[in-house]
């Protein structure tokens, strides 16, 4: 069985196939022969991985799903949130997103934040939707050189390491990607069943 995983992320692609089944092959959006990004112009981390999948399936007609995942701060109200990506401009690389929220947070007690992701699944032309939370704090400053994005930063609650100091297996224990990817994974797996 195959299915089209709406992302261009390498990163995010190996993750995802780190969790899956060995017989559910996921096909990246350039294996399925989709170059072009889609975009992410809503206000919710729901929305923007709504559009990514119906996107890639008015394209292909094949089965897929997409994600967004945000970081949401409490000291922030919630920032960086959808926004996550983009925090420090349009053309902002992780290591400025990870600047900017380190001086956002510099006069803050509270460092309490979570990732969350939000997955939209088109399986057999009906859309659904899975969600996964980890919830930990925002170090004082980077460590690490594994994953991406705000791991350096990000301390998981249960653990004393960032996400970027820990290798996929051990970040997958806390993973929000991996608490949402493992419902999708039980859906599937109930579908083929049936």
């Amino acid at each position: 069985m195959r299915i089209i995983f709406a992302s261009n992320n390498a990163h995010k692609l190996k993750e995802i196939r780190a969790i899956m089944p060995t017989d559910l092959e996921v096909i990246g959006l350039q294996e399925s022969g989709i170059f072009q990004e889609i975009p992410e112009p809503h206000e919710t981390l729901e929305k923007n991985a709504q559009e990514k999948s119906r996107t890639i399936f008015r394209l292909t007609g094949e089965s897929c799903f997409s994600e967004d995942t945000g970081l949401e701060v409490e000291a922030l109200a919630g920032a960086p949130g959808v926004r996550s990506a983009r925090y420090a401009g349009e053309n902002a690389d992780s290591t400025k997103n990870i600047e900017k929220l380190l001086k956002q947070l510099q006069q803050k007690e509270n460092r309490k934040a979570r990732f969350r992701t939000v997955i939209s699944l088109i399986w057999d032309g009906k859309e659904f939707s899975f969600e996964g939370i980890c919830t930990g704090t925002i170090s004082h400053h980077s460590s690490g050189e594994q994953g991406f994005g705000y791991d350096p930063v990000f301390i998981p609650d249960g653990s004393s390491k960032s996400f970027a100091e820990m290798d996929i297996s051990e970040k997958n224990i806390f993973s929000h990607r991996k608490k949402a990817t493992e419902k999708l994974i039980n859906f599937l797996h109930q579908q083929c069943q049936e």
